[in-house]
């Protein structure tokens, strides 16, 4: 089981340069967790593709309920209390810090493409590029 992060999420699902590392992740853990606020951030990517004319409101649609449905049950609230500690010994955003939040709560690696999880939560988050090289040297 992992926490990824909302990027990772729409990677899945989205047109992508980073296709390959998702399904590649997939395969080393499909287990994938997050907390609720993921759906909301979702909607965000979305609705950025949507107006830049990069998806119709039917794609759209179609991939939210598609990543609705891989989420379904892996979902999580997490404690305002725990997430505003983790927003007070760093500089990420509350967002940002209610993944590294369920990552504590799960005791489970965050999985991110972002390099300032990792740099201020290192025992929380890891990059995916490094995941997947300790991922496939472990499954050797």
């Amino acid at each position: 089981m992992i926490v990824v992060d909302t990027n990772i999420i729409a990677h899945t699902w989205l047109p992508s340069e980073e296709k390959a590392k998702v399904l590649e992740l997939l395969q080393i853990d499909h287990e994938w967790i997050a907390p609720v606020l993921w759906r909301s951030e979702m909607r965000s990517v979305l609705a950025k593709f949507l107006r830049k004319g990069l998806l119709t409101e039917a794609q759209a649609n179609e991939i939210a309920m598609h990543a609705e449905e891989q989420m379904t049950g892996r979902e999580f609230h997490v404690p305002t209390r725990a997430v505003l500690a983790h927003v007070a010994s760093s500089k990420l955003s509350s967002y940002d810090c209610e993944f590294v939040t369920l990552s504590q709560m799960k005791n489970v690696p965050l999985v991110t493409f972002e390099s300032k999880l990792p740099r201020e939560f290192p025992l929380q988050a890891i990059h995916s590029t490094e995941f997947l090289r300790k991922g496939r040297f472990h499954g050797e």
